[in-house]
């Protein structure tokens, strides 16, 4: 999604038709559960296409924010905001930034459906990943900010904060390869592509000694923070319905990708001449993660594959919508552009590849 796509889902408005629920006993459920609520409750939806439904709740007094699964049937496992509620309040506690969760209801006679409240932490996001709204001199320690945040994630203990179980354990990788080979396989309508064969093939062969687990957000993006209104400082990392156990080089890998990637994709440098932005290089913020967490420089074949790695997940997410958009069940534009980049996405993965060898 391009920056300006992506402001354009920014913000809140009118609740979307086929989202609504009961206001009055949402309230009075927060009146029950949240500490300190106040009513009267207006209830606005934000723009953005999460796949949980996000709301705005605004009182005289607090606003807060409200994620829920989405109405009618679901599939098993999937939109658990239960799990979000978990690993934002085990996070919370050792003072990660997060926002505050106020409550966890696994009543659907409320809303009709799961939901949890927290709070509405106000602040910046930026979705180009240049950072142009900030001065040249300040960008650095933005930069800074995000690479410390994802490296005082990795740093935690993932039994220390009772989230020991909140993935599989092992094989992180290979199982993540055989994941998304899979569904690139069976998708037979989205046709082959023959950097996804070669890279489908050397994968598994590739995978770096040794088996880290740590948590990991799974999207990690300028665009999922909320940075404080005026200082290089995150208050708040969203977004962790991807969020498991899983190896950490895979989740910083996924983030730095954003030296590659072309803006009009995701938020990315791709092209940008960073020297002249006040950004650091890739290798530069590479070795300032290592120092962060606290671990030897990785090595410049693990890196190339874990880049190799994480346009090929994005690469069979791409394949996978391209397929829908020629079934006709993705036919919105946003999903045309998905399918048009991919293309460019594999041969991100493959030059990754060839960097290997």
């Amino acid at each position: 999604m391009s920056s300006a796509d992506a402001a354009a889902n920014a913000g809140t408005g009118a609740v979307r038709e086929g989202y609504a629920f009961d206001e009055a006993r949402l309230a009075a459920w927060m009146e029950a559960h949240v500490e300190g609520f106040a009513g009267p409750l207006t209830v606005e939806q934000f723009k953005g296409g999460q796949s949980n439904p996000t709301y705005k709740l605004v009182t005289p007094g607090l606003s807060y924010v409200l994620r829920r699964k989405p109405p009618g049937q679901v599939l098993k496992g999937a939109h658990a905001v239960e799990r979000e509620a978990r690993v934002l309040l085990a996070l919370g506690s050792t003072g990660f930034p997060v926002a505050h969760v106020h409550g966890l209801c696994l009543d659907e006679g409320v809303i009709g459906s799961w939901f949890y409240v927290m709070a509405m932490v106000e602040g910046r996001i930026f979705w180009d990943a240049t950072f142009p709204d900030v001065p040249h001199d300040e960008r650095a320690a933005y930069f800074a900010a995000m690479n410390e945040t994802i490296a005082a994630l990795h740093r935690i203990e993932p039994e220390a904060i009772g989230l020991g179980d909140y993935g599989r354990p092992g094989n992180y990788f290979e199982r993540q390869i055989a994941r998304w080979s899979k569904q690139y396989l069976e998708d037979t309508e989205a046709g082959r592509d023959p950097g996804m064969d070669r890279l489908i093939e050397w994968l598994p062969t590739a995978i770096p000694a040794g088996d880290e687990m740590r948590i990991v957000h799974g999207d990690f993006r300028c665009d999922n923070m909320i940075f404080h209104p005026t200082e290089p400082r995150i208050l708040a990392v969203l977004d962790w319905e991807l969020s498991t156990l899983g190896h950490p080089l895979a989740d910083f890998a996924y983030h730095a990708m954003m030296f590659r990637m072309p803006p009009d994709i995701v938020a990315g440098l791709g092209g940008a001449d960073i020297a002249a932005l006040g950004i650091p290089t890739e290798a530069e913020y590479r070795d300032a993660y290592c120092r962060n967490v606290g671990r030897p420089p990785i090595s410049e074949p693990d890196y190339a594959f874990c880049i190799a790695f994480n346009f090929f997940r994005l690469a069979a997410i791409f394949h996978g919508i391209k397929g829908r958009v020629i079934r006709g069940t993705a036919a919105s534009e946003h999903a045309r552009e998905r399918a048009a980049s991919l293309p460019r996405i594999i041969a991100l993965a493959v030059e990754s590849m060839e960097a290997c060898r």
